[in-house]
């Protein structure tokens, strides 16, 4: 599809598009099967051990392996064939899952083996999430690419909603351990399409091929840094993520059982799904409106960090709420935030990632807005062992805040004004 055809259309552009639609769907599954996993394995986690650091051992062994080897990741999309990169992290996802399976229907999980499947689930969504974020160039035009960012976006928050839900139903019907065993097949769709999916290099033409650059470990990232510092609207995007993931990231979902137990819905059940899905429904209706509105919702500097603000004070709210209600209302702003500054800070800084660098700046921002995250098990999981969870959390915010007037004063409101212009 042409740049000239894409304009035509203001409207949920990238999904016009058949491969592209082909993508979100198994992209959809996979996130699903991913937060299926999240659900039953927290929860029995949670029954068995009952422990806050675990909770927070669980956020930085998960996300500790994006911030080493997103950007080698990126270097190898760059050289090779991101299809298979992909499929790889789909089937180490798949060994988890079995993995968690096995366990709960013998009745042999301990708690090295706890941390060991966690680590390997965080390498399954290094391989995935860079990979992924590379193919959709070859997907869609420059000019649909903030249509595709975001629409992937919301697809990922559709897999949040979906995937409580249809996970706290699994458990409800087979238990735990059979849940898995189902849940493993989701992963299945993504690895077919990705055989002859046209994407990777042998698609592209040969003056959009970056040139076959070795990786070269810490000077690779020192070098890439280098190249991003030209542009200060990318680093100030970088920063806006590295922080958020740092203080707070998704670390509360973590420790969302104990939530829910404090709140007095702490049972598998319903209450308990919604509770983990009041976010994730947030940041598909943001998704929904923003797609909706097309080019209206240009992606801005200034937009990413007012819904930072805003989705840092929601979960300062839910931290210290102890009506269920609130929970719900805020945790649902919270998330319409979230997924606004997110794909606003992710589209600006693929939209200016550098042709012969591109995977490497995509693997540079996977390691703030996601490798970074293993802090927040610290700020939100590790301290919540000292003075609880609600205040952990509401401490993290309140950093996070902090942190957001740092950026401002550094930066000036001249550079965050550039992307409103």
């Amino acid at each position: 599809m042409s740049s000239t055809q894409a304009k035509t259309h203001t409207s949920f552009e990238a999904l016009r598009l058949p491969q592209y639609q082909r993508m979100v769907v198994c992209f959809l599954l996979t996130m699903m099967a991913d937060n299926i996993e999240h659900v039953v394995s927290y929860w029995v986690m949670f029954q068995k051990f009952d422990s806050p650091v675990l909770g927070g051992f669980a956020v930085i062994s998960h996300w500790v392996p994006f911030l080493v080897f997103s950007l080698p990741a990126g270097a190898l999309a760059d050289r090779y064939d991101p299809r298979r990169l992909i499929q790889i992290g789909m089937v180490l996802f798949m060994i988890c899952s079995a993995g968690w399976a096995y366990m709960f229907i013998t009745d042999t999980l301990q708690i090295w083996a706890a941390m060991l499947l966690l680590v390997i689930h965080g390498l399954s969504g290094v391989f995935w999430n860079v990979a992924t974020q590379i193919i959709l160039y070859d997907l869609v035009d420059k000019d649909v690419l903030p249509s595709a960012v975001r629409t992937l976006a919301t697809a990922r928050y559709v897999g949040l909603i979906v995937g409580p839900g249809v996970g706290g139903g699994l458990m409800l019907w087979l238990g735990p351990e059979y849940s898995l065993l189902v849940n493993c097949l989701l992963y299945v769709p993504n690895i077919l399409w990705l055989i002859n999916a046209p994407c990777g290099p042998k698609f592209r033409p040969a003056h959009l091929a970056p040139p076959a650059r070795p990786f070269r470990g810490f000077h690779d990232l020192f070098t890439t840094i280098a190249e991003v510092r030209r542009n200060k609207e990318v680093l100030l995007m970088l920063c806006l993520a590295g922080s958020a993931s740092w203080f707070v990231s998704n670390s509360y979902q973590a420790q969302m059982p104990g939530y829910a137990h404090d709140l007095g819905h702490g049972d598998p059940g319903l209450t308990y799904s919604l509770l983990l899905a009041a976010d994730a429904l947030g940041a598909l209706c943001a998704g929904l409106l923003w797609e909706y509105w097309g080019q209206r919702s240009k992606p801005t500097s200034r937009k990413a960090m007012i819904f930072a603000l805003l989705w840092a004070a929601s979960l300062a709210v839910f931290a210290l709420s102890r009506s269920y209600v609130l929970s719900l209302a805020v945790l649902f702003v919270a998330g319409f935030a979230e997924l606004t500054f997110n794909s606003a800070a992710q589209t600006i800084v693929q939209l200016k990632a550098p042709l012969e660098i591109r995977g490497r700046v995509i693997g540079l921002f996977n390691m703030a807005s996601l490798g970074l995250r293993f802090g927040s098990g610290i700020t939100v999981g590790l301290l919540g062992g000292v003075v609880g969870n609600h205040g952990s959390l509401f401490v993290a915010c309140v950093g996070f805040v902090c942190c957001l007037g740092l950026l401002q004063l550094t930066w000036g409101r001249s550079h965050v004004a550039e992307g409103a212009g």
